[in-house]
């Protein structure tokens, strides 16, 4: 977003654009492994993958989580992201095809601008959640369209 770009600041309850990614692929655990620096072989290993008594590799949580994150970073600049958290649910195979998603859950007025509070979430191809979270941004006074504001304030 732009210094001169205005925010329509959203409603509760209303969705954010999601994030499509997928199907996740053996490249990018290996390009995660190189990107993040966490090589746990569990990753991009099969064989070792096998000997601690799973079928194949899956996802690093991180990478899931790293794709949520851009949800929020398409929406927002990620100098108004304050808390983002989230908790894992379920691993993610090769081969997954991930929605990222993320819902306004409340809003409140600061002094100098807003406190928006949102529920995320990633789920695969069969609707699985893989990741459940919470994040809280805080829109600048400054960036807020008052023509187009929801809430009929400034």
């Amino acid at each position: 977003m732009s210094a001169t770009a205005t925010f329509k600041l959203p409603a509760a309850d209303q969705a954010l654009p999601e994030l499509a990614v997928g199907p996740v692929s053996r490249l990018d655990l290996a390009l995660y492994c190189g990107a993040s620096g966490d090589h746990n072989p569990i990753h991009v290993d099969i064989d070792f993958a096998r000997r601690a008594g799973m079928d194949d590799v899956f996802a690093h949580g991180m990478l899931s989580m790293a794709y949520l994150g851009r949800v929020l970073t398409d929406w927002v600049p990620q100098s108004w992201i304050e808390d983002y958290a989230v908790r894992f649910s379920a691993i993610t195979p090769v081969g997954a095809r991930l929605r990222c998603s993320a819902r306004v859950s409340g809003v409140s007025a600061l002094d100098h601008g807003w406190r928006l509070r949102l529920v995320l979430a990633v789920l695969d191809q069969n609707d699985e959640l893989k990741i459940k979270g919470e994040a809280t941004v805080r829109v600048p006074a400054e960036a807020i369209n008052t023509v187009e504001n929801d809430h009929g304030e400034a």
